[in-house]
């Protein structure tokens, strides 16, 4: 019945949007700003940057803002107003008497301060329902690699089957997103999922990023969101890179299974040039190393380099240029069956072929234009470009169809990516009602040089094409999103998007069973997604809000081209309904129940280069989060989340979604200092799960513990971190596979795994100058 109501609703709505949309315009072309209005900037006492998301409380009214990507804020006060308060996660709040402001244009600094529960406050502004859970876990945690970022996701569980080289496998809210096809990564808005990939829909390689570099992250669940179109069914991440460096830094550790890294971060311009003309420059680079803890070394090699600009190029316009590089090569011991291990053919770490492995590179360049209209709005204008290459060399079922040669199989191609980011972004009033409106269009073009599927013997000796040919893809969406906060209580959120995509497959295998021969294959599909959430702000630490909305599912340009551009982007219905509050002041707590149906889908399979047919599936459950500070830089943080998913209109007992995670939980204990002994102790877990439709095989869930000390002075850290600390041995992937072992005369269908790692210590030492 909820299904029902969710898919009927979200069907009736397009007619208010076009409404909401009209009144938006109108809007942009009326400011309602009068003699009222304060302009406030913010910025950071100590390197006079700009402060972005600050939350700005006009008291008596309780009126909440939020500072732009510029640190400024537009007030509209009325005379009974008695002063306002500045609060930011990780500075000292701030309360300024309304008496002092005598001029329109007004700024601000904030000091920098150790993060306390005490001092976070609920977000009153529509869609911040995560803005307090994520900025407390990333001050209070901090990143040790751009994967333990995604960890920090309440309810996201990774897996690596490839040892550290390829893409983590993504799991959330009941969906198998496998390398991203469901879920959406972008780092300072350049996009890291890759369509129509050689591996799979929506891969995305985030190892570009130095962890270090990362300054906050943004998370979403649901598909709420109209300027995320593409992969963000169940959610969507966007890494904000910093800006400027506080300082210099030098950093190298070493560890177990000849593991080493060694990382510099430097600034190119002085602190004065800094504050004097609002201009950073500075270059960061890692080189990491390790044979990584399997029977067959890894030699996995990583080398990272980048750069980013940030300044003040005329009095309204700000201009962001960043570019990076990133090469990695590594062997891998792939997913081996459990009988392998259990006959004695080979260990619990071991390889059946030592030949697997590959090697990737991308390189990144993006340019970002902000420019502060003088009434406050914002225009955003982003170019991006990467160049990428992938080569991957794996075996999953061995001898099964060739048993001569074995299986291996090589997936490789070559990538030209372009985009355009624009939007225009309006905050005024209607009568009394504080109103906010974006409007802007994504735009993107892919273009793959021979993605080739191949069965190969010793990596490079091919035996026979599966799939080549080149792939041409364009995404165009523009979106618009209308926010009216009707009281100081209420708001609701109503967004628009359209996606329109183009797709050419240059086929070169003549032998592809999937096409009519060799040629040039089109087709076009485009879909509306509507959005509508509402948000109630009870009091000071108490929120409850409903968000709903509609999205889709992508498919690859070679099963798109098969249907002929038929019934290839799926819906998606999604609804939350949940609440943030602060029972006490130092916990908060984060919680909602949620709803997510997915229509039919094509699915292009890149391992085997077959085109699958996949039903309906819906999903419900719930998330959970908790933070508390029992004393004073002592944290104790808990998630907890379940996932009910299965395919609709299949017998009884065959609805499993294979893999789809039910319980999941992580939990840690951070004590933080400035100075002297800090550190965590954390775990993970994931229970027993379907790994087939009929449940007739598990994927055996796990329960690991790591941990964290670190010795902190102003002028360095040592530090000491250890994965596995019980030394558990456990299962980070697994499939549901038919394989055949070279001495078999029969397939055996059963589990196959890539071992987690087993206890391993890494020391650091890190130097500030």
């Amino acid at each position: 019945m909820y299904q029902y109501f969710v898919i009927r609703y979200m069907k009736n709505t397009h007619i208010f949007f076009l409404a909401v949309a009209t009144v938006c315009v109108f809007m942009v072309q009326s400011s309602a700003f009068s003699q009222t209005n304060v302009s406030l900037k913010v910025v950071g006492a100590k390197d006079r940057q700009p402060l972005e998301g600050v939350t700005v409380s006009v008291m008596p009214s309780g009126q909440s803002f939020s500072t732009n990507p510029l640190g400024k804020c537009f007030l509209r006060l009325s005379s009974n107003e008695k002063n306002i308060i500045l609060s930011s996660i990780g500075y000292e709040t701030k309360s300024i008497d309304m008496a002092s402001l005598k001029d329109f244009d007004y700024t601000v600094a904030l000091l920098p301060r150790t993060i306390e529960l005490a001092a976070i406050t609920v977000p009153a502004r529509a869609g911040d329902q995560y803005k307090a859970i994520s900025k407390t876990d990333i001050e209070m945690r901090g990143v040790n690699n751009s994967q333990e970022v995604l960890r920090i996701i309440p309810g996201v569980v990774i897996g690596q089957h490839q040892g550290g080289g390829k893409a983590e496998q993504i799991f959330l809210r009941g969906f198998d997103c496998d390398h991203g096809t469901d879920f959406r990564e972008d780092v300072d808005g350049l996009p890291i999922n890759m369509p129509s990939h050689a591996h799979g829909q929506g891969y995305a390689d985030s190892h570009f990023i130095i962890p270090e570099t990362i300054s906050g992250v943004d998370f979403r669940k649901g598909l709420y969101l109209a300027n995320k179109g593409d992969f963000a069914t169940t959610g969507s991440v966007d890494y904000h890179i910093k800006d400027f460096l506080p300082g210099n830094l030098v950093k190298l550790e070493g560890g177990m299974f000849n593991t080493f890294r060694a990382l510099g971060m430097f600034n190119l311009l002085s602190h004065q040039t800094m504050e004097e003309k609002q201009e950073s420059w500075y270059v960061a680079s890692e080189y990491r190393y390790s044979d990584a803890y399997f029977d067959n070394p890894q030699h996995f090699t990583r080398l990272n380099l980048f750069t980013k600009y940030n300044g003040k190029i005329a009095p309204n316009n700000y201009l962001t240029l960043s570019a990076a590089t990133f090469w990695s090569k590594w062997n891998a011991s792939g997913q081996i069956p459990e009988r392998a291990v259990t006959e004695h053919i080979i260990g619990f770490y071991g390889a059946l072929d030592p030949l697997e492995g590959g090697l990737t590179y991308r390189t990144n360049a993006n340019a970002q234009l902000l420019t502060s209209l003088n009434n406050g709005d914002i225009i955003k204008n982003q170019l991006y470009y990467s160049n990428y290459h992938f080569d991957l060399h794996t075996d999953f079922t061995f001898y099964l169809v060739d048993t001569v040669n074995g299986d291996e199989i090589r997936q490789r191609e070559a990538r030209d990516l372009v985009g355009y980011n624009g939007s225009y972004n309006h905050s005024g009033y209607l009568g009394n009602i504080k109103s906010n409106t974006e409007a802007g269009v994504n735009v993107r073009i892919d273009a793959t040089h021979n993605s080739e599927l191949s069965h190969t013997k010793d990596r490079f000796i091919t035996l026979a094409h599966i799939k080549l040919g080149d792939i041409a893809e364009t995404n165009i969406a523009p979106y618009i999103s209308q926010t009216f906060d009707l009281n100081k209580h209420f708001s609701i959120n109503a967004g628009l998007r359209y996606d329109e995509f183009y797709h050419k497959y240059n086929n070169k295998q003549a032998t592809d069973s999937t096409l009519n021969g060799a040629g040039t294959y089109k087709a076009s599909a485009g879909t509306l997604s509507p959005k509508l959430s509402f948000y109630y702000h009870v009091r000071d630490g108490l929120q409850f809000y409903l968000t709903t909305g509609r999205g889709f599912h992508s498919n690859d340009t070679r099963a798109v081209v098969v249907e002929n551009g038929n019934q290839i982007l799926p819906a998606a219905y999604g609804a939350d309904l949940g609440t943030v509050f602060k029972p006490v002041k130092n916990v908060i707590v984060s919680a909602a129940v949620w709803y997510i149906y997915l229509q039919q889908e094509f699915v292009y399979g890149g391992d085997g280069g077959s085109v699958e047919f996949s039903g309906p599936t819906k999903r419900y459950g719930f998330d959970f989060s908790g933070r508390y500070e029992p004393l004073k830089s002592l944290f104790f943080d808990l998630d907890v989340n379940y996932a009910h998913a299965r395919a609709t209109g299949v017998p009884k007992g065959e609805g499993y979604v294979p893999l789809a995670p039910v319980w999941t939980s992580s939990a840690g204990l951070t004590y933080l200092a400035k100075k002297g002994f800090n550190g965590s102790l954390r775990y993970r877990y994931i229970s027993d799960r379907p790994a087939n439709e009929s449940n007739t095989l598990t994927a055996v869930g796990y329960f690991v513990t790591d941990a964290v000390i670190n010795y902190t002075k102003p002028k360095y850290e040592i530090g000491l971190a250890i994965n596995n600390i019980f030394n558990t041995k456990w299962k980070e992937t697994q499939f549901d596979t038919v394989t055949r072992l070279k001495s078999e005369a029969a397939p055996v269908d059963e589990i196959c795994f890539t071992p987690g790692t087993p206890f391993a210590a890494k020391l650091s030492l890190a130097i500030n100058f």
